[in-house]
């Protein structure tokens, strides 16, 4: 059996230096997603006292609703139903969508709440109407969303 030449040495060791760092970080991998908790409940949902504290500035007319619920068919009906029942599309897809017929859905909810989650969204399920959206635009939705419970 021959002797081996330095730079077979030198590979050997390479190669046992590559497949240690390999196992050390499958390892690293496997014990930090071990502990991440599966299905972690979200961080909660809190909405700032002075967003909260809004008025709605918009008084509800045929005109207003009529334009709300354009927006409402394009932005929440897929989710929250046509008819506001939280039975869309894709509600399935989702823990809870709001009942929006129930008259308690909302009732702890003020105006200012409202406008707020729907401008900023509302965790994972619920995305922003962010920047797409105007002010007065969304407190239609907000009248518009409130008229479900009253039909």
């Amino acid at each position: 059996m021959r002797k081996p030449t330095s730079s077979q040495k030198t590979f050997t060791k390479i190669s046992l230096l590559t497949a240690t760092f390999f196992c050390l970080v499958c390892s690293f991998v496997l014990t930090a997603s071990a502990q991440k908790p599966k299905d972690q409940e979200p961080a909660e949902y809190k909405i700032p006292p002075e967003a909260a504290a809004k008025q709605n500035p918009v008084k509800p007319t045929p005109e207003s609703h009529a334009h709300a619920k354009k927006l409402y068919g394009y932005d929440c009906a897929m989710c929250h139903g046509k008819d506001g029942d939280g039975k869309g599309d894709m509600a399935s897809d989702f823990k809870s969508v709001t009942d929006f017929t129930k008259p308690d859905a909302l009732k702890n909810r003020t105006d200012g709440e409202l406008f707020y989650i729907i401008r900023n969204g509302k965790g994972q399920d619920m995305p922003p109407e962010g920047d797409r959206a105007k002010d007065e635009e969304i407190w239609q939705l907000v009248n518009y969303i409130r008229s479900f419970a009253k039909k």
